[in-house]
């Protein structure tokens, strides 16, 4: 079969073979099925509605709502605050977050130290 390709304005004729397509396929060596490797774990098990309604409802409390480290205590033990007043500072993925106390109330403990880790809803902050 001839082609005539042009380029820049000029013509060229081209002579050209069609193959088969099993002829131009090139042939590679049967590749061998690669090891399954795994590391089996643990499922976690979410916690049941009583514990999750026990952790949220709980006003007497401050909890960590993510993974990741205290930047600063704003509040001290025995220490009087007021409703969404801000008791410490969190950095979680690059990003600060403020966890504020959830009612006026007296602090009872602080539990945690600037630079600590924390895990998602550990307890921080405890409350009279």
């Amino acid at each position: 079969m001839k082609l005539r390709i042009t380029i820049d304005g000029k013509a060229y004729e081209a002579e050209v073979e069609i193959l088969e397509a099993a002829e131009s396929a090139p042939e590679y060596p049967p590749y061998p099925p690669a090891p399954a490797a795994y590391v089996s774990a643990e499922i976690p098990v979410p916690p049941t509605a009583v514990q999750a309604a026990e952790t949220e409802n709980n006003e007497n409390e401050c909890r960590s709502p993510v993974t990741g480290m205290v930047i600063s205590v704003e509040a001290m033990p025995e220490q009087a605050v007021e409703a969404n007043q801000v008791v410490m500072v969190l950095e979680s993925m690059k990003m600060e977050m403020q966890i504020t106390a959830p009612r006026a109330a007296v602090v009872k403990s602080v539990l945690v130290i600037p630079g600590s880790s924390v895990k998602v809803n550990q307890l921080l902050v405890e409350f009279e």
